[in-house]
């Protein structure tokens, strides 16, 4: 790791994102939800997700995982799919394994998540900082910017644990490994799937440590951790996306008034919609031209909007409140 951080910096790449869930990447149980317009979106469906896990997978210890109301709905809406569907809904699930250029067996996944029955999150972390504490040496030599993402989505499942998914464990892990090299990178989407993070609010107490910014928007189908969500238009959804870009603006005229050389936080449009001819070119999920050129141009007119405010100019941290 150390070697290819070395040529990163070789290369002229100065900010890396990387993350640390186990096994699974991001998981999705749809990949292409019909919206009401037409188009389509990625969704997570609790009930679906512990069908599959129960039912499908039939990992040992799942139904302890799940409230008895969602293990109940879950045996219902399993009993009520055929083979197809059945396969469908492995298959998204599978979607998520990193490196994966071809369908996951079930009993392979059942393999890979044998490798962790013996490590709870208190032990995943502790690897965590020991691996740190090895690479973010070398990236603070290098000039680099080391930055890690948040677990999507933020909260434990198929018996994994998960320890980047609230303020607390970024806190933990940025104060275990001090160093201008270890950031984050703030996914509005992965860590709005939680109703307890205050994403502008993480901006303001975590911003001199934000390195990267991957902003998209989720609309929780519940109130409760775990739900069910889907990914949302980026100026919809739950997320105040005018403050959180209020936010980022303002962590950067404070990088540019303190001098630092890394004043601007590299943003990107994270996910999209497919809409119009998205829906037939058959892109990488969450990755369609069209609709991430879309959520590009909102964003890009709430930043103009932001930085022409009188607000921005007086330094207030935030608009006054979200637009209507």
């Amino acid at each position: 790791y150390r070697t290819s951080l070395e040529n990163l910096a070789r290369a002229g790449i100065s900010v890396i994102c990387y993350n640390f869930m186990p096994v699974l990447d991001w998981t999705r149980t749809d990949l292409a939800w019909r919206l009401p317009h037409g188009g389509t979106t990625m969704r997570f469906d609790l009930v679906d997700f512990a069908a599959f896990d129960i039912h499908i997978l039939k990992r040992q210890g799942a139904l302890g995982d799940y409230t008895p109301e969602i293990a109940s709905e879950a045996e219902r809406r399993h009993a009520q799919m055929d083979d197809f569907a059945r396969k469908v809904l492995a298959r998204s699930v599978n979607s998520g394994l990193p490196g994966s250029t071809e369908d996951t067996s079930l009993d392979g996944l059942a393999a890979q998540l044998s490798n962790y029955d013996r490590i709870d999150a208190t032990t995943l972390r502790r690897h965590f900082v020991d691996f740190l504490a090895e690479v973010v040496p070398t990236a603070e030599s290098l000039g680099l910017r080391l930055c890690c993402h948040p677990d999507d989505p933020p909260f434990p499942l198929l018996g994994l644990p998960r320890v980047m998914s609230t303020e607390a464990d970024y806190r933990y892990i940025l104060d275990a490994v001090d160093s201008p090299a270890n950031g984050a990178t703030l996914c509005t989407g992965s860590l709005g799937a939680r109703p307890d993070n205050d994403l502008p609010g993480m901006i303001e107490r975590m911003g001199p440590k934000i390195h990267f910014a991957h902003l998209r928007n989720v609309r929780k189908e519940a109130a409760g951790i775990p739900c069910s969500f889907h990914e949302d238009e980026h100026l919809a959804g739950d997320t105040d996306m005018v403050a959180v870009v209020a936010a980022l603006l303002h962590e950067e005229a404070r990088r540019k008034k303190e001098g630092r050389p890394d004043a601007l936080i590299p943003m990107r449009p994270d996910h999209g919609q497919d809409i119009l001819d998205d829906l037939t070119r058959g892109a990488q999920p969450g990755y369609p031209a069209i609709g991430r050129l879309k959520g590009l141009a909102e964003l890009r007119g709430v930043e103009h909007a932001i930085r022409k405010s009188a607000s921005f100019a007086a330094g207030r941290p935030r608009l006054p409140g979200p637009v209507q």
